[in-house]
């Protein structure tokens, strides 16, 4: 275990029974995701395999254009 997840489970530990129950859960859930995740993302020709080639070739074919993550 990481000395930052440590620092973490000890100070979960001061706190009411009910909330240490509540950041269980999430961590559990947050877990459970990141997995799902990293599987989801290993397998060969993924969805987003093929998103990232389709955008790489569109990319080089002058098909898209530079925007900042607020516009639309």
């Amino acid at each position: 275990m990481t000395n930052l997840l440590t620092e973490a489970f000890n100070k979960a530990q001061t706190l009411p029974e009910s909330i240490q129950n509540e950041l269980a859960q999430q961590l559990i859930e947050d877990i459970e995701n990141e997995l799902k995740w990293q599987k989801t993302l290993s397998k060969p020709n993924s969805l987003f395999e093929k998103l990232a080639k389709k955008a790489l070739k569109d990319s080089k074919e002058g098909k898209t254009k530079v925007m900042g993550i607020d516009e639309l």
